[in-house]
């Protein structure tokens, strides 16, 4: 499982123009579903996102981390995380989830988180999302279980 984590002091995702999940300072993850992924995976990857220290402490340290700072979490899934690029021009799908398992697995994904952290907001799983961010720093990771 993949995890693109971004420290945001906003960030939204909207689907037909309405807001469909919504956020002030906090992280925004987008999360790519592969195949060998399962709910073990998942709920590490939210356990380490909560945990994973992207804010800055009183000496501009980044020592704090999203259960520390009681920020937002905002869940965004995308498939093309999981994607082959290494060979050739055009990416190779064949190792992203199937559709079927990658939407249950995010949805665990956010049910999890929202049992553990009290700001959760999420995208939904095969719509064709618009989502807007203003990235702070920018502080952007790469979290992968």
């Amino acid at each position: 499982m993949i995890g693109l984590l971004q420290r945001v002091t906003h960030a939204n995702v909207a689907v037909n123009n309405e807001i469909v999940g919504e956020i002030d300072h906090g992280i925004l993850v987008l999360i790519g579903i592969e195949r060998e992924d399962d709910e073990i995976k998942a709920k590490r990857l939210i356990d380490r996102l909560l945990s994973y220290r992207v804010f800055a402490d009183e000496n501009n340290k980044m020592n704090l981390s999203l259960s520390t700072t009681a920020g937002g979490l905002l869940l965004v899934p995308q498939f093309t995380l999981a994607v082959d690029t290494k060979n050739g021009s055009r990416p190779g799908f064949s190792g992203g989830a199937p559709p079927e398992v990658a939407k249950k697995l995010f949805l665990y994904c956010v049910k999890y988180a929202t049992s553990v952290h009290n700001i959760v907001e999420s995208g939904i799983f095969g719509a064709d999302m618009k989502v807007s961010l203003t990235n702070d720093g920018p502080v952007t990771f790469t979290l992968n279980t």
